[in-house]
């Protein structure tokens, strides 16, 4: 069996491994789709993935049934960097929407311009609540460096700043950016980053309809210090949410550790069956062994019910973001995605945890070409999909979209 065909099997009656089994094709026949190719439609280069699925919605055109309706449209977002694959300069959010299931694709549009600016870092989330995609993204001076920021050698309107989009037609027009900076930025914070990946909306529990983005930042070095804010322990996690459906935002728990032994990055969540929330966060270059951080919160992303912690059953992943996607279903596993060579961003795979994230098995390699960030959005009953990076010679050749069976 090759990578390309290899692919996920669900025990739905009991709590079991994922299987590799076949590709799941769809209605139009495909198993996989290329949204974004380095060097196409005026980007030298597409990185930092995202991925949703907008909410099913009545068809009201009149050569239709009364009452029909359709599935919901996939969403495809990415930085387009006009200047190559790097982290600064000239970036735009943009996006492109598939109504076949990641089969193919509409026309690029731009969903924030960075006019000379950086802007990316896309958190997509469907409100279940009104449908609308809520978009949250951060952006910064385009004549400034991340390394900049976190050693403070900038004014603040060079500064990383957050703002929130909507949409109410899948996609298919947002508003303008609004920044909500003051709501979530506490003074003191250099970097800031939201997600990047898909955000979350919790489902059941007493925070129902909360909409929770993970995130990260770095803090300033302590009075006194020689440090610059640059070394492996000024990074932390943490989540801004919404209880008005992405109107007003509040900051929620904020990992403010700063030990050098985990150094929590770009971060992702989910909410298990229990109704808590799982924490997964990139460790960057902690003096712990391992390069993925976890935690739980059990209050909806108000506060961690520990500091985060390495996940050992991770540790064939290198420095990178991750995915994590709790499937639908009381038995269903919670799913992991990211490179699978400890030391380079190489062979992207999926893992399974019957254990609310406790521990995780690898449930399959999709190649072994490079490959790096990624984002996992379950399109039905049957079906996930991965938006990711991978190329043969390097990582950032293209963004593919792969649809995996889940029977």
């Amino acid at each position: 069996m090759t990578p390309l065909s290899r692919v996920l099997l669900v025990a739905t009656a009991f709590l079991t491994p994922l299987t590799a089994l076949h590709p799941a094709h769809s209605a139009h026949g495909c198993t996989s789709s290329v949204p974004y190719t380095a060097g196409e439609g005026g980007y030298a280069s597409y990185r930092i993935p995202a991925t949703v699925l907008t909410v099913p919605h009545l068809r009201r055109h009149l050569h239709l049934h009364r009452g029909e309706t359709t599935g919901g449209t996939v969403l495809a977002f990415a930085e387009g960097r006009r200047d190559g694959a790097g982290d600064t300069g000239d970036i735009d959010v943009v996006l492109r929407r598939s109504v076949d299931g990641g089969c193919t694709w509409g026309a690029m549009t731009v969903v924030a311009a960075g006019q000379g600016d950086t802007r990316g870092n896309p958190a997509p989330v469907v409100d279940p609540r009104t449908g609308a995609v809520v978009l949250v993204t951060s952006s910064n001076s385009g004549t400034v460096t991340e390394d900049q920021i976190m050693r403070g050698k900038i004014t603040p309107e060079q500064g990383r700043r957050v703002f929130v989009q909507r949409s109410w037609d899948d996609g298919g027009h947002f508003t303008a950016p609004h920044e909500i900076t003051a709501e979530v930025k506490r003074p003191g914070w250099r970097w800031y980053a939201t997600g990047p990946g898909h955000a979350l909306a919790l489902t059941h529990g007493p925070h129902a309809g909360r909409l929770l983005v993970p995130a990260d930042h770095s803090a300033a070095p302590p009075a006194g210090s020689h440090d610059t804010g640059r070394e492996a322990r000024y990074y932390g996690a943490h989540a801004l949410y919404s209880d008005d459906d992405g109107r007003t935002w509040h900051l929620g728990f904020v990992d403010d550790t700063y030990d050098g032994a985990a150094n929590a990055n770009e971060t992702g969540a989910a909410q298990l069956p229990d109704g808590r929330l799982y924490i997964s966060s990139r460790d960057q270059n902690g003096s712990s062994p391992g390069n993925r951080l976890d935690g739980y919160s059990s209050d909806g992303g108000t506060t961690l019910d520990r500091p985060l912690a390495v996940q050992s059953t991770l540790d064939d992943v290198p420095v990178t973001q991750g995915s994590v996607l709790q499937l639908r279903g009381p038995a269903a596993p919670l799913l992991f995605s990211g490179p699978s060579v400890p030391t380079v961003r190489r062979a992207m795979a999926l893992w399974s945890s019957t254990d609310g994230g406790a521990t995780f098995t690898k449930a399959l390699t999709l190649s072994a070409r490079r490959a790096a960030y990624s984002d996992l959005v379950q399109l039905d009953q049957d079906t996930v999909g991965i938006l990711y990076e991978t190329g043969m010679t390097g990582a950032y050749e293209t963004i593919e979209f792969r649809r995996l069976r889940l029977p």
